[in-house]
């Protein structure tokens, strides 16, 4: 009994196109792709890692705001001293000018009492 054996076709054409596949038909890239791997890779951050980042950044923000109305309160701190300040030595000013006031007055009586 003959068996038939049945080959491969062996024209140039398959010969190519079989070594250029690798898994099932996915061609081999060219030779002019001689980048890595590496460079076409992309490490995409787990949801976790971008909800801590996400984090990380309003916190920082948040800081930065504390930072500013702390400022803020001590300097309406100084200016409320400064006021408090002014305040005293306007009315101090004031008690001393009332105080010339009556004593010109009493020598003005008196003045005119020792004319009389």
């Amino acid at each position: 009994m003959k068996r038939l054996v049945v080959g491969l076709p062996t024209n140039p054409e398959y010969i190519e196109w079989l070594g250029r596949r690798i898994n099932d038909n996915i061609p081999v890239p060219s030779q002019g792709d001689n980048q890595p791997v590496g460079k076409h890779e992309r490490v995409v951050p787990s949801e976790l890692e971008v909800i801590g980042q996400d984090f990380e950044r309003r916190n920082s923000e948040l800081e930065k705001k504390i930072e500013q109305m702390e400022e803020e309160k001590m300097n309406l701190k100084l200016d409320k001293d400064v006021q408090k300040l002014e305040t005293e030595k306007l009315r101090k000013e004031k008690h001393k000018a009332e105080e010339d006031l009556n004593s010109l007055k009493t020598d003005y009586k008196k003045l005119l009492l020792s004319e009389a």
